[in-house]
């Protein structure tokens, strides 16, 4: 099996991925948008993580316990899908509508911004991680591709779980 090189869209996604989404965060908003309802899209963001965390266990079981490749990848890719629409339409609401302040309070306050915070570390360094996990199965350098997948998985689930449950604890506040 011809091996493809890999490394140059990796690191180039990895760059301008995490880049555009601290762009983001620090970048004034514009209010030239403030007419629009945006309040659907995070929880289509929920939605699209629910799916990828859902992929990523279908996913584990069929290489687990399956031992299938096909059906495996299948998942990966399902998961990289929703993981993509989930960006898109997280940097189109972060882009346009105005931040959202969690405006709970007592012992809920520190569990929310422990979770968001852990929740936003993990989504960047996930980008290389998925990406660089994904390769090597491309490439089926299997014993390098579990190796990575080890970290990569639970990263990836936790990412994708916190994600819903970020959403869930601030959408009182939209």
């Amino acid at each position: 099996m011809k091996q493809r090189n890999y490394t140059p869209i990796i690191v180039i996604l990895t760059i301008a991925i995490n880049t555009l989404v601290a762009i983001l965060y620090f970048m004034p908003k514009n209010n030239d948008f403030s007419h629009l309802d945006l309040t659907f899209l995070p929880f289509f963001n929920a939605v699209m993580n629910s799916f990828t965390f859902i992929f990523l266990i279908a996913a584990l079981v069929s290489i687990v316990k399956y031992k299938n490749i096909k059906m495996h990848r299948g998942y990966i890719f399902a998961a990289f899908s929703t993981t993509a629409l989930f960006l898109v339409s997280y940097v189109i609401y972060h882009g346009m509508a105005p931040s959202t302040s969690y405006g709970g309070e007592g012992i809920l306050r520190p569990i929310y911004y422990f979770i968001l915070i852990t929740h936003i570390l993990l989504s960047a360094i996930i980008v290389p991680f998925a990406l660089i996990t994904t390769a090597r199965g491309l490439n089926m350098k299997v014993e390098k591709h579990k190796k990575i997948a080890r970290w990569t998985m639970p990263m990836w689930l936790y990412v994708s779980a916190t994600g819903v449950i970020v959403y869930i604890m601030i959408s009182p506040y939209y």
